[in-house]
C-alpha cells in the first residue's frame, strides 16, 4: 500500500525506473507463473532471468507469485537460491536487492512427478494459499518447459486437478515450448490434446523468434515506409534468402537432436514465420487475429518446389576447423550413432502462389558448424534490364539487396551500386546500415521477456496458433518424407557454409548463397 495515499501500487518502484517503460509499457495485473521443467536449461538461462529482468523493469505487479515444480527434493528456500543463481549469471539488467528482495517473496516450490495425482493436488493447493497470500486472484500460467511427449500429461493432470477451469474474471493460460510436433499428424493430435483442456485463446505456443525487436522491425520496415512496400513484389525481387546460421556442433545435445534435425528445429517454426511476415500482405490493423489471418493466407499459398531431389539439400557436419580449433564431426559427438542420418544442415526452396509474389524462389537454409553465427533475411533484386556500361565498369557490382539481420548484429543493410571515386566510370557495391546499437539508446528487450510479458497480458500477437502450426508442418513434411527414403546426408566440412548441393540447388537456376 502507498503510505501517501492508501492506494496500491500500480508497478513494483526499482532504481531502473521512474516512469513507464515506452518499450513495454503495459504492467501485467496479479498473476502466478508455474514452470515445469524449472531445473532445465531454458528455464535457468532464460525463463528465470527474464522474470528478473521484467521485474526489476518495474512490469510486474506487486501481486506476482513463481512457482517452481520439479523432483527435487526442494524447499522454497532452495529454489529461491537457484533463481538467484540464474538470475546473477544470466540476467540482462543491473542486481538490485530491493526488487529481488520484493520478487523473492512470491517464490514457492512443489516437488512432484507428471504422473502422480497428488503432486498436482499440492500445486493447486499452492496456488490457492498464493491467490490468498499474495493476492494473485486466481490468474496462472503454466509454462511447459518440458519434452513435447509430456505434454499431454501435464495437461491431464491440470484438468484432473481443476487448474485448467477458472471461474469468470481469473483466466489460465498455457504456454509451451517448440518442436509443437514432429509432422503435420503428430501436430494435430497435439493441438487437439491441448486444446481439449484449454481453448486455443488460451494456448501460447512459444517461437522466441518471434519475440526479437528486428522480427517484429520487420513489420515497420514494410509498412510504414512508402519507399520499399512498392517494390517488395515479383517485378522487382530476383529472389529472397533466409538464412539460420550457427557456428556451434551438437555436443552434450544427441539425446534431444538425434530424429530431429535442422528442419524441424528451425526450418518449421522460425524460418517459415519469417517467410511469412516477410511475404504477407498488409493487415488491416495490427491486431492478433488480423495478423494471424494475413499470416494463415500467405501460409495457406506457399509450397516447395519440384523436383524435391533439385529443390531441396540436407547436410552433415564433418570435422573440421571453427573458430582457429580441430573440431569433430557430428557422428563422433558423443550421443550420436556412427550410422545416424539426422542432419545437421537444412535448404528448401519454396514458392508462394501469391499476386505479388509468383515466380519469386524463396530459399530456406539452416545449419550447425557453419561459417558464423547469423540469422538474416535477404531480398536480392533483380539487375537492370539495360546497364549504359560495359562490363568492365560493373564486373565489380552485385545485385541490390535489402538485408534484415535479425542477430547478432541487429540491424538493416541496404546494398547499391555507386561509382568509385576517379576519372573513369567504374561501379562497385556499397552498403548504407541501420543499427540498432548505434541509432537508439534504449537497449532491446530480451525476446523472452516480452513473450512471457505478453502471455501475462493475454496478448497473443507474437504467438502462432494452430492453423499456422499445422500449415508449416503440411509445406515441410514431403521434404521430411523425401529425404527419409533417400539415404544419409551430405557431408560438409565444419567451419564452412553447407554441402555442395546446397549451391547447386542455386546455381541450377544461374543464382548463388549470399554469403552473411
Amino acid at each position: 500500500m502507498s503510505p501517501a495515499n492508501g492506494r496500491p501500487d500500480t508497478a513494483w518502484r526499482n532504481p531502473l525506473r521512474d516512469k513507464r517503460d515506452k518499450r513495454m509499457p503495459r504492467i501485467a495485473g496479479p498473476c502466478a507463473v508455474v514452470i515445469f521443467g524449472v531445473t532445465g536449461d531454458l528455464a535457468r538461462k532464460k525463463l528465470m532471468p527474464a522474470i528478473y529482468d521484467l521485474a526489476n523493469r518495474g512490469l510486474l505487479p506487486p501481486g506476482f507469485a513463481l512457482v517452481g515444480f520439479a523432483r527435487r527434493d526442494w524447499a522454497d528456500e532452495d529454489f529461491g537460491k537457484i533463481v538467484l543463481d540464474a538470475v546473477r549469471q544470466h540476467a540482462r539488467t543491473p542486481f538490485h536487492q530491493e526488487v529481488w528482495d520484493r520478487l523473492a517473496e512470491g517464490f514457492r516450490f512443489v516437488q512432484g512427478t507428471f504422473d502422480d495425482d497428488a503432486s498436482f493436488e499440492r500445486l493447486s493447493e499452492t496456488l490457492h494459499k498464493l491467490d490468498v497470500e499474495r493476492g494473485t486472484s486466481g490468474n496462472h500460467a503454466f509454462y511447459l518447459s518440458i519434452p513435447p511427449n509430456a505434454f499431454p500429461q501435464v495437461c491431464e493432470q491440470l484438468s484432473k486437478s481443476g487448474l485448467a477451469d477458472k471461474p469468470e474474471g481469473s483466466w489460465s493460460r498455457v504456454v509451451i515450448e517448440k518442436p509443437f510436433g514432429h509432422d503435420l499428424k503428430s501436430a494435430e493430435e497435439l493441438n487437439s490434446v491441448v486444446n481439449s483442456v484449454f481453448p486455443e485463446s488460451s494456448v501460447f505456443r512459444i517461437d522466441h523468434y518471434l519475440g526479437k525487436e528486428t522480427v517484429q522491425n520487420l513489420l515497420a520496415l514494410r509498412f510504414a515506409n512508402e519507399m520499399f512496400e512498392p517494390v517488395l513484389n515479383s517485378h522487382y525481387v530476383d529472389s529472397v534468402q533466409i538464412t539460420m546460421a550457427e557456428d556451434i556442433g551438437l555436443g552434450g545435445r544427441g539425446g534431444y537432436y538425434d530424429g530431429v534435425g535442422a528442419a524441424r528445429d528451425v526450418i518449421q517454426n522460425h524460418l517459415l514465420q519469417l517467410l511469412a511476415l516477410t511475404a504477407m500482405e498488409e493487415p488491416v490493423s495490427f491486431s492478433p487475429a488480423e495478423l494471424q489471418a494475413e499470416k494463415i493466407k500467405v501460409l495457406s499459398a506457399t509450397r516447395l518446389a519440384e523436383p524435391l531431389n533439385e529443390t531441396t539439400s540436407r547436410g552433415q557436419y564433418a570435422a573440421g576447423w571453427q573458430g582457429g580449433e580441430k573440431v569433430v564431426g557430428l557422428l563422433d559427438e558423443e550421443g550420436f550413432s556412427k550410422t545416424s542420418t539426422t542432419e545437421t544442415f537444412a535448404a528448401i526452396t519454396l514458392d508462394v502462389d501469391t499476386r505479388r509474389w509468383a515466380g519469386v524462389p524463396f530459399y530456406l537454409r539452416t545449419g550447425k558448424r557453419l561459417g558464423r553465427r547469423v540469422t538474416e533475411i535477404a531480398l536480392l533484386f533483380k539487375r537492370a534490364p539495360h546497364l549504359p556500361f560495359d562490363a568492365t565498369m560493373t564486373d565489380e557490382l552485385g545485385q541490390n539487396a535489402l538485408v534484415i539481420r535479425v542477430q547478432p548484429d541487429e540491424g538493416i543493410t541496404l546494398r547499391f551500386g555507386s561509382k568509385v571515386p576517379g576519372h573513369i566510370m567504374e561501379v562497385r557495391d556499397v552498403s548504407m546500415d541501420f543499427s540498432y546499437g548505434s541509432a537508439f539508446a534504449e537497449e532491446s528487450p530480451e525476446a523472452y521477456e516480452r513473450l512471457i510479458l505478453d502471455v501475462l497480458l493475454g496478448e497473443p500477437s507474437l504467438f502462432p496458433v494452430n492453423a499456422e502450426v499445422e500449415l508449416c508442418w503440411k509445406i515441410l513434411d514431403p521434404a521430411l518424407e523425401y529425404w527419409a527414403s533417400h539415404g544419409k546426408p551430405d557431408s560438409y566440412e565444419s567451419g564452412t557454409w553447407g554441402p555442395e548441393s546446397s549451391f547447386e540447388m542455386l546455381r541450377r537456376s544461374g543464382r548463388e548463397w549470399r554469403r552473411p
